[in-house]
């Protein structure tokens, strides 16, 4: 009885997993131009707009590059959790949206983050080589953001 409980709940594990692979969360795959505006207002060298592509954009813009991996459930919704959760604490793509105030507050962030190597994520870096960031890369990263943070803090006391 028991046996036959357990065969028939594995079936239907079985027939539940191989259905959802028809199914998955709405990618993030919009344009990669809509870091533009992002860019071009922080104006970062071209190392760290490297860095900036290869590390940060598929969770924290509108747009990712998916892996191959993506096409299996449920990985495809654990990574989706990530992009989600990314762009609720910072968008490049949404850039303008932001208040000068809020632009610098992101940008002070994505420093500290960096600099204590709590971004990018662990489990981005594991299956993404090119973005676990050097040492080297993290200074950059840092000191870009503190040139760029210079024009916001200007103009916060303008306001």
């Amino acid at each position: 009885m028991i046996k036959k409980l357990l065969k028939n709940l594995v079936l239907a594990i079985l027939i539940v997993l191989v259905l959802a692979q028809f199914f998955g969360p709405e990618k993030n795959d919009g344009d990669i131009s809509s870091v533009d505006a992002f860019l071009a207002d922080t104006n970062p060298p071209e190392d760290v707009k490297a860095i900036l592509k290869s590390s940060c954009f598929d969770c924290h813009s509108d747009h990712s590059r998916y892996p191959w991996y993506n096409t299996i459930t449920p990985v495809n919704y654990w990574l989706n959790d990530h992009i989600v959760e990314g762009k609720e604490h910072f968008n490049a793509s949404q850039w303008e949206a932001y208040s000068d105030k809020k632009k610098d507050h992101k940008l002070e962030e994505l420093a500290e983050e960096v600099e204590e190597k709590e971004m990018p994520l662990p489990s981005y870096t594991w299956t993404h080589r090119e973005a676990d960031l050097s040492q080297e890369q993290i200074d950059a990263i840092v000191s870009w953001v503190n040139m760029a943070r210079i024009k916001y803090a200007f103009l916060k006391e303008a306001e």
